[in-house]
């Protein structure tokens, strides 16, 4: 099979690289840079959309729907006019619900299969190949591409239906973004009452409070570094998608609008290009006080 890769970005870049160690995989990004160092790597670049007609599987790593949307049907460059008939089009990009149950309609409509796979596990776990990816759509499609796939992602789920891979990322998103609330709320209250934060920091990694969020964005947030993981600004669709599941299926989530509250009062903030860890910018700056290690303030000092 031959594959075709839009979406060269923090994620994108790394899957397209480790799926051109074993595959024939063409790529194409409007970030012309980024599709060179991809094709030192093995791949073969793309100038125009139209070089995908004989791919045989296309994978979009894209960052909103709209841009997916775009990127499928735009009447000028979009894909899917150029697609081989029955082609399957697996979309790794963290969307909406909605929004890809009508990308499924429209590749039907031409003809084209389609599979939602978005992924988890951040830039480290891109780059090393040990994504999990969540698949929704049809389990012979996914049977077809799962070896490929299994370059980019060590664990290959099947959900379901089509939208059910976004709908499970979803729940894993909305419980990341809970404990980053819930980080940001707590640990200045700790610095405020005098206890030091590095042992603070190692209590809670060590203890039943840990998550995958405290061991990611903790020691980080010690050093005063919000620059680790995706921008708030570009992540808050999560939670516009988290809302809007509980107003349409009446689904009370009271954890989950106080964790939007944190998220919202970040952003308005100015806090939108930093990592799910600055939120706690907010809480420090309600108690005037900093969650930092000793050096980082010596250093500041």
């Amino acid at each position: 099979m031959k594959f075709g890769f839009v979406g060269l970005g923090q994620m994108g870049a790394p899957m397209a690289i480790n799926l051109a160690l074993k595959h024939e995989v063409l790529v194409y990004d409007r970030n012309t840079s980024t599709v060179a160092k991809v094709a030192r790597n093995g791949a073969k670049g793309a100038g125009e959309t139209d070089q995908f007609s004989d791919v045989d599987v296309l994978i979009t790593c894209l960052p909103a729907a709209k841009i997916v949307d775009s990127a499928l049907f735009d009447s000028n460059t979009g894909l899917a006019q150029h697609l081989k008939p029955s082609a399957l089009v697996v979309d790794t990009s963290t969307i909406e619900y909605g929004a890809t149950l009508e990308i499924r309609d429209q590749l039907q409509a031409v003809g084209l299969r389609f599979l939602d796979a978005p992924v988890s596990g951040m830039q480290k776990r891109a780059e090393d190949g040990s994504l999990t990816m969540m698949v929704g759509g049809n389990a012979k499609d996914l049977a077809e591409v799962q070896g490929a796939l299994s370059t980019m992602a060590s664990k290959i789920l099947h959900m379901g239906d089509v939208g059910a891979g976004q709908l499970t990322k979803l729940i894993n998103q909305l419980l990341f973004d809970i404990n980053a609330a819930a980080l940001a709320e707590i640990l200045p209250l700790s610095a405020k009452l005098g206890i030091n934060p590095e042992q603070v920091a190692e209590v809670v990694n060590s203890g039943t409070g840990r998550s995958y969020a405290s061991e990611f964005f903790v020691p980080n947030i010690l050093q005063g570094d919000f620059s680790n993981g995706y921008p708030m600004q570009a992540a808050y669709k999560d939670l516009i998608s988290g809302a809007e599941i509980s107003a349409r299926h009446n689904i009370p989530t009271p954890v989950l609008a106080a964790a939007t509250a944190t998220y919202q009062q970040a952003l308005l903030e100015g806090h939108g290009d930093k990592d799910k860890g600055g939120m706690i910018l907010v809480f420090e700056r309600l108690l005037g006080t900093e969650f930092r290690a000793t050096t980082f303030k010596e250093d500041k000092a």
